[in-house]
């Protein structure tokens, strides 16, 4: 099979490559294999060292319907990979990415990402990060991404891996936020025997009536680790913000989570949550009594917070 096939297959493209309406970027490691453009956006990728540099911009007013496919993959079982990404919404524009990120046979795979987002006035950026790890857990994953909000942008994420082995995930995102803007974090994942888990979410309502919420869903079993530092700090007039944290834990498993709510505006209102532990017991007694087994009936619950 050849290595685009093996990421289209990984990442469920098969049908998006042969769609001339929809944008794409399909990178292997450092070559970029497959790529579309459409009207209203400009995406420029240069090769870095061991990487790529990709340059996104959506033109002022545009309304891209169709989610724009980001594949970034790495075929082989050992490499390095760098991907920076420079993304800027003009205002009043609007796009919804959905991004792979595929290591299909990793057995000792680093992938670092570096993001820089700027959402102008009034814009729209939604985007959704799924990964797709080996079974071998040998996948490092280190992204870090700014964000920047201006007057009413709206800017939503989502990140997940909950199939195969994480290995290690070390993400951080920074996001400040403009008068009546809007930020939706939300991370779910999985970890499994030795796996480890560190995820930083920071948000600044900066702006009148900036609005937040940061969510994290982790299930750990085996010996895997989970560490959560989610953060908002509000300063904005009327500003409102919510931190989610939910950790289920089972076997050796370990989590922790340090949600930090801070508020320098009187006007000002963040709530935060924070749960650990193991699978409530009443739901897995009610899913034994309709004829689950403990492990089916645990499995099941852990998917429900995942999902």
């Amino acid at each position: 099979m050849l290595k685009e096939e093996i990421l289209y297959e990984a990442a469920d493209l098969k049908d998006i490559v042969h769609d001339p309406n929809v944008a794409r970027l399909v990178i292997d490691k450092d070559k970029i294999i497959s790529s579309n453009l459409i009207e209203g956006i400009e995406i420029n990728a240069e090769k870095i060292k061991d990487g790529v540099k990709v340059r996104l911009v959506v033109k002022e007013n545009q309304i891209i319907i169709k989610p724009v496919h980001l594949c970034f993959g790495v075929t082989a079982e050992n490499a390095v990979q760098n991907i920076e990404i420079d993304a800027e919404v003009e205002k009043g524009a609007s796009i919804s990415l959905l991004a792979h990120c595929v290591f299909p046979v990793a057995k000792d795979v680093l992938h670092k990402m570096f993001a820089k987002i700027h959402l102008h006035e009034k814009s729209k950026y939604s985007y959704f990060e799924r990964h797709i790890h080996s079974d071998g857990g040998g996948v490092k994953v280190i992204p870090k991404t700014k964000v920047v909000l201006e007057k009413e942008a709206k800017f939503k994420t989502e990140f997940e891996l909950v199939k195969g082995r994480v290995g290690l995930i070390d993400m951080d995102i920074e996001s400040e936020c403009g008068p009546d803007s809007v930020l939706e974090m939300t991370a779910r994942i999985s970890g499994t025997e030795n796996d480890r888990i560190i995820i930083r979410e920071t948000g600044y309502l900066n702006g009148s009536n900036s609005k937040g919420v940061l969510a994290s869903r982790v299930a750990v079993r085996d010996n895997a680790k989970a560490e959560i530092f989610n953060k908002l700090i509000a300063m904005g007039d009327y500003s409102r913000g919510h931190v989610d944290c939910k950790e289920i834990i089972k076997d050796n498993g370990q989590a922790s989570a340090v949600p930090i709510v801070e508020v320098r505006n009187a006007t000002a209102h963040v709530t935060h949550e924070a749960s650990i532990g193991s699978v409530d017991k009443k739901q897995l007694e009610t899913l034994m009594s309709r004829g689950l087994n403990e492990e089916e009936a645990t499995e099941l619950i852990i998917q429900g917070l995942l999902n």
